[in-house]
């Protein structure tokens, strides 16, 4: 019996009361709330959201990807401060050649999929397993010896 759009605002009211709850818990909102993300594009959240809280939403330009300025920001700051060089590949990254596959682990009887991502036939990083059997984070892991990390290569060749 009851509208589509009513449902769906009370959604929408429900998730920003779930917000304000757990997240917003203890904190003091002032005015001038920015609303940024994904989500924001999402009208219904922007009018919970100033209902809730009694006092208008802001929805910046960008905002859903004030996020990864925000990191891009931060790490730009940390690079400049520590003097450290960092391990941006260049733009030039975008004309390698990925390839992401996945094979099944039979090492024990959680059948894991491991998902592998190559850069120039090159095994850039691995996971989805149980341990760390698989995983790879840019490079061998400074844990697993050299005879141990050869003998994966070969058998994740195999399960391919």
């Amino acid at each position: 019996g009851h509208r589509v759009e009513d449902i769906l605002y009370g959604l929408c009211q429900a998730m920003s009361r779930n917000y304000l709850n757990n997240v917003g818990l203890g904190k003091e909102v002032r005015e001038r709330v920015v609303f940024q993300g994904g989500v924001a594009f999402n009208k219904g959240m922007i009018r919970a959201f100033e209902e809730a809280l009694g006092m208008p939403v802001h929805v910046p330009p960008h905002h859903e990807v004030m996020g990864a300025i925000g990191a891009a920001m931060l790490s730009r700051e940390a690079v400049q401060s520590t003097g450290l060089p960092t391990r941006f590949k260049g733009f030039a990254a975008s004309a390698l050649s990925y390839r992401t596959t996945s094979f099944e682990c039979r090492h024990c009887s959680n059948h894991c999929e491991i998902v592998q991502v190559s850069v120039n036939k090159r095994v850039a990083a691995r996971w989805g397993g149980r341990c760390d059997r698989w995983e790879v984070t840019g490079t061998v892991s400074p844990r697993v010896a050299a005879p141990v990390a050869a003998a994966k290569e070969e058998a994740c060749a195999v399960c391919q």
